[in-house]
């Protein structure tokens, strides 16, 4: 493999992702570039090669030890052009693992790109154009938020549309702090927190258990 490619790649390699998977990333940014000329899957402002690999698909790698592998399924919030939903397909592909990745995505342009992708890369995946406020009694393993929206909307949508999941894992920014702590007025939530390899203002949540203070009734793993 070229080194340039795996020097693009290197701050994963403390994580289980191996080499094979980065040729598969390499395909994926190059359908990421080609569909975004016509319709804007993601910002022009992080649309070069370098700023996809850095800040989406690093971004999104680095979650992977917090994916519960012990379930069939897991699940990707507003997955827009595939970050982290298609990026944890990806690897659990080359992991030999066939748990399968649900990505919701209610744009009907966006859903059929991922569905492409899917196919071209043979990855386990189902996606669902779909607004997923509107879906009741989900059930999955892991769920991934990652720039869908703001913390104490996701964690109004898991507690009151999911009735089985076993963690919540959240991408938070420059204001995490801040939205975190605001939250944890409303819930009490059982976490792990983890610093983020892309940006040092940044952070991961993985959150095991959330409680509503005002109802103490457990929505769980």
């Amino acid at each position: 493999m070229d080194q340039e490619i795996l020097n693009s790649y290197s701050k994963l390699s403390g994580l289980n992702v191996s080499r094979e998977t980065f040729l598969d990333f390499e395909n994926y940014i190059s359908m990421i570039k080609e569909k975004n000329k016509k319709i804007n899957i993601i910002s022009q402002k992080t649309s070069s090669k370098k700023s996809i690999i850095e800040r989406h698909i690093i971004d999104s790698a680095q979650i992977i030890d917090f994916v519960d592998f012990n379930c069939n399924t897991t699940t990707d919030l507003g997955s827009g052009a595939g970050m982290p939903g298609i990026v944890v397909a990806i690897i659990l592909k080359n992991m030999k693992n066939s748990m399968s990745v649900h990505l919701y995505e209610k744009s009907y342009h966006k859903s059929r790109f991922l569905k492409e992708v899917s196919e071209k890369l043979n990855l386990n995946t189902k996606i669902f154009q779909k607004n997923i406020f509107e879906i009741k009694n989900l059930e999955t393993g892991t769920i991934m938020s990652r720039a869908f929206k703001p913390m104490p909307v996701v964690l109004d949508l898991v507690y009151d549309n999911f009735s089985k999941y076993k963690n919540l894992i959240f991408f938070m920014g420059k204001s995490g702090k801040k939205i975190f702590e605001k939250s944890r007025n409303d819930w009490d939530l059982e976490y792990i927190e983890k610093k983020s390899l892309t940006n040092e203002d940044s952070f991961l949540l993985n959150i095991k258990k959330i409680t509503k203070k005002n109802k103490k009734r457990y929505k769980k793993n």
